[in-house]
């Protein structure tokens, strides 16, 4: 529902200002892992925003996830 299918990864479909999205979404992600503290950009610490698997593109980001 919050990912469209791309090849080869998942991109996230709420952009890059869905923060109460993000931080929902990777509440119950079960894959979720913590990025490098340095590379976090959310202030909720659990959220698609700050996690390891996460790579931006031009207006959202892509989950690179299992």
């Amino acid at each position: 529902m919050w990912f469209r299918k791309d090849p080869g990864h998942k991109v996230f479909a709420g952009g890059q200002e869905a923060w109460e999205v993000a931080a929902a979404v990777a509440g119950v992600c079960a894959s979720f892992k913590a990025d490098d503290e340095d590379e976090q950009c959310a202030e909720e610490p659990l959220s698609c925003y700050n996690c390891r698997y996460r790579r931006w593109t031009a207006d959202s980001f892509a989950c690179l996830a299992q």
